[in-house]
């Protein structure tokens, strides 16, 4: 007996030996046998596009219709986690991958009680069971759970395992992610959720379809309730915390995604289909309401009405908030439509541009005094908004009232043909009707624009004249334009100041901002655009398919808009510095030619034409090395000779818009003149006779 009881645990050690060699074997086989895990269902995600700040703008559906939205364990609730441990798995952090104690519990009470009464998967396994998902539910099927997340546990961390979780749990019909359902049930990023909110998310994937909040609000409360007693019971949630969680309603139905900026993010998505996130400089809390502002003010406008809405940040030339229109979803309003693309009449908005070019080029200046009163160019005779005549106004007041005429005659003088050219060299492409030359109606809005262009012009009136580079994507580089100037800085800020006290409509303030409206002919246009020192935004109403509407007027429709989205930017209301050198005087103390732009100017220099005033030296465009990017501060800086031909003395000659400075010889009214700059840069270089003929010519100074 001895000697067979000797063999039998001879025999147990040699197959307990044999086990332990095998096992490991085994194991390692049955892993060959599996495969590579297969994690191409995290790539099959729905595209996103955010804002500068990380903030969904709008979401895009999967090619199979289903909503599944990047999300990390870092960007949810941590209460989320304390419950979805306390119920699915409370040595998640410990474990690698499988729980044998659960198992065997798991195992032992369904032989006791003949069903399941508790499950022993862990949440790397159910992330296995997620990434390969399989009809049946057996040992065969369990074993292979239990191969995959040991996989999973040697290849990602634990919060990577939770990422995987979070992304492909499903939650009923097409959600499927925790920041999908987050959104879809309670209109909120899961950063947010609150215990309820959380224990629901928790509950949900267990039995998504028949716990769906929408479709089984009863169901989804008892499973809610069920997560929320077992946190208590271990000791995650005080029972004060847990029935003020109970006493929350749960959801009944879901809400839509949010869709904020669809013209932009539509093209980006168009533009970059494998891109799954799409950064964009817009604010989305700003678009919002502006994209609320719209959809009011259209309302209340008309059922054909449409509208577009930019804002700019000057210092970066970021575009904070585009509003295309205020329904993209309208057929009534062509709400697909982005307006802030469409090609359409400008109105009276080119004035401020006009008026800057006359003061950079040293042809008039603020008080310059402009005749408000009938006139006719050819077969052309503009007439005021109004119909009525000022008589003698300044080039301010002008501005300020939007007078046809002094902006014509300001336009003649700057000459229209030159001015078209001007401005499409500094990036604001103005397009002629077809077989037309460049004429004084431009000024009045007899030329076609795009409203983004010309907020992009606006823009470059608090930045001293220099337009900005506008952003939209924070992904791709930014186009760059060799030129970018559409005004001299002392004009910019001339004309900023003019238009700082224009009369606001009835819910602004005077000296809040300075803006500008239009009204294109027939009343198929109304514009405003304004800016502070720190945004600029414009503002269109229209119909898309350039009806006429009686009362469409700049003023009384689009500056009300304009000064709105002003008080939803919000921000200090600081008024730009000065450039030094600009002259500031009344008319009488203007120099003489700057006093009156003379009616009879065309007829001066046809008289003269044979003796021409013209700047000689320094030439047009011309880079002129006066050594400043090395010269010290102080007497020793060099000067730049200015040199003239022609015209009738004495002469002025204007640097930036503002007159040379007098010396004892007075050689700033002779053809030879000179001038020590600050620094190197480029100059506006004007000279106007006692005709008020003039030249000018633009240098840069090195």
């Amino acid at each position: 007996m001895k000697a067979e009881r000797r063999r039998l645990w001879l025999y147990a050690a040699v197959a307990t030996s044999f086990l332990g060699l095998a096992a490991p074997i085994a194991w390692l086989n049955a892993q060959r046998a599996l495969g590579p895990l297969d994690l191409s269902a995290l790539d099959q995600v729905s595209s996103v596009a955010l804002d500068h700040d990380g903030r969904l703008l709008r979401a895009f559906e999967t090619p199979d219709g289903r909503w599944r939205l990047p999300v990390h364990a870092r960007d949810v609730d941590p209460r989320f986690f304390v419950l979805l441990k306390a119920y699915e798995d409370k040595r998640f952090d410990h474990h690698h991958g499988v729980d044998f104690p659960a198992l065997l519990r798991a195992a032992w009470q369904f032989v006791r009680f003949r069903h399941i009464v508790s499950g022993g998967s862990t949440l790397t396994m159910q992330a296995a069971r997620l990434l390969e998902p399989r009809p049946d539910r057996n040992l065969l099927a369990k074993a292979r759970q239990i191969l995959r997340a040991r996989q999973l546990e040697g290849r990602f961390s634990k919060e990577q395992i939770l990422d995987i979780y979070l992304a492909l749990a499903p939650y009923g019909g097409n959600l499927e992610g925790l920041r999908a359902a987050s959104l879809a049930y309670f209109g909120k990023e899961p950063r947010r959720l609150s215990t309820a909110e959380a224990a629901l998310l928790v509950a949900i994937p267990q039995s998504p379809e028949a716990r769906r909040p929408d479709r089984n609000a009863k169901a989804a409360r008892a499973a809610r309730d069920r997560v929320i007693d077992r946190a208590v019971a271990a000791h995650a949630l005080s029972p004060s915390e847990a029935a003020r969680a109970k006493s929350e309603p749960p959801p009944l139905t879901r809400k839509p995604f949010p869709n904020l900026a669809p013209h932009v993010t539509e093209a980006l998505a168009r533009a970059h289909p494998g891109r799954r996130i799409l950064h964009l400089t817009l604010d989305a809390p700003l678009q919002g309401s502006l994209e609320r502002l719209a959809r009011d003010r259209a309302g209340r406008l008309g059922p054909k009405l449409t509208m577009a809405i930019l804002v700019i940040d000057n210092a970066s030339g970021r575009i904070l908030a585009h509003v295309g229109s205020p329904d993209y979803f309208s057929k009534a309003r062509a709400g697909a439509i982005d307006m802030t693309e469409a090609l359409r009449s400008p109105g009276s908005t080119l004035k401020p541009f006009i008026y800057a070019m006359a003061f950079g080029d040293g042809l008039a200046h603020p008080e310059t005094l402009l005749d408000d009163a009938p006139t006719r160019y050819g077969a052309w005779k503009p007439t005021n908004f109004d119909d009525k005549f000022h008589g003698a106004v300044t080039a301010r007041e002008a501005l300020q009232l939007s007078l046809n005429l002094p902006a014509a005659q300001v336009l003649n003088a700057v000459g229209p043909a030159r001015f078209v050219a001007r401005m499409r060299g500094a990036g604001l492409p103005l397009v002629l009707p077809r077989d037309s030359d460049a004429g004084l109606a431009i000024g009045l809005g007899g030329v076609g624009v795009r409203l983004r262009d010309l907020a992009r012009a606006y823009a470059a009136f608090p930045r001293g004249g220099l337009a900005p580079e506008l952003i939209e994507s924070l992904d791709d580089p930014p186009p760059r334009r060799p030129w970018q100037r559409i005004a001299e800085p002392g004009a910019a800020w001339q004309v900023a100041d003019i238009l700082r006290f224009a009369p606001p409509p009835d819910n602004g303030s005077t000296g809040r901002i300075a803006f500008k409206t239009g009204t294109s002919y027939g009343y198929r246009d109304a514009l405003a655009l304004g800016f502070d020192r720190a945004h600029t935004v414009a503002v269109w109403v229209g119909r898309a398919d350039n009806g006429a509407v009686a009362g469409l007027i700049g003023r009384r429709v689009a500056a009300p808009i304009l000064f709105s989205a002003f008080a939803r930017i919000g921000g200090p209301n600081e008024p730009l510095p000065r450039p030094p050198g600009v002259l500031v005087a009344t008319t009488a103390h203007l120099p003489p030619p700057l006093r009156h732009l003379r009616r009879e100017a065309p007829k001066i220099l046809a008289a003269t034409f044979s003796n021409p005033l013209r700047i000689t030296y320094p030439p047009d465009g011309a880079r002129v090395d006066l050594g400043l990017l090395h010269a010290a501060a102080g007497r020793d800086r060099p000067e730049l000779a200015l040199k003239a031909q022609g015209g009738a003395p004495p002469l002025t000659w204007m640097i930036n818009g503002a007159p040379l400075k007098e010396d004892p010889d007075a050689q700033n009214q002779r053809h030879d003149a000179s001038w020590t700059p600050d620094g190197a840069g480029f100059a506006r270089v004007s000279v106007i006779d006692a005709n008020g003929a003039g030249d000018s010519v633009l240098v840069r100074l090195e």
